[in-house]
């Protein structure tokens, strides 16, 4: 996909799209398609958080100690939503599993490009944050009320 698709795909993506031109075109820059098969972690709690993922398609349940038998996740996240916050704040680990239910596509962020980016240009780090902040209040939202979310 070249820079110009991805920044297409930025356009319309839930999470980007109110952003401006020039930071989705940033973004673009470092974009990295990637795909998950189901069962294949995106982030493991207490692991370096490396990455922020913006999902195109599919689904991925975030919770705690997901490998065990009697684990549940907290919710269940797909197209148009992000999975990981915790690459913008120290101690920079994941908080959660994050796991693909089914077969999950979407564009990956290296955590530490992201955070250079943010101190570099104070308006994109506002923008990353004012979005990332919207989506924290929606999960804790709903987690509060006890279902899952699902955002499109």
């Amino acid at each position: 996909m070249t820079t110009h698709s991805i920044v297409d795909v930025l356009a319309s993506h839930h999470f980007t799209r109110t952003m401006s031109p020039a930071n989705r075109t940033r973004l673009a820059e470092a974009a990295q398609l990637f795909e998950a098969s189901p069962g294949e972690y995106l982030s493991r709690e207490g692991d370096p958080a490396q990455a922020f993922f913006l999902i195109e398609s599919g689904n991925v349940e975030i919770g705690t100690d997901l490998d065990e038998p009697r684990s549940s996740a907290i919710l269940r996240v797909g197209a148009g939503d992000v999975v990981g916050w915790s690459w913008l704040m120290s101690p920079y680990r994941w908080e959660f599993d994050a796991r693909a239910v089914n077969t999950v596509n979407g564009i990956r962020f290296d955590a530490e490009w992201l955070r250079n980016q943010c101190e570099c240009d104070h308006d994109l780090g506002f923008q990353l944050t004012k979005q990332l902040l919207e989506v924290v209040s929606r999960r804790l939202a709903a987690t509060r009320m006890h279902r899952p979310e699902h955002i499109h």
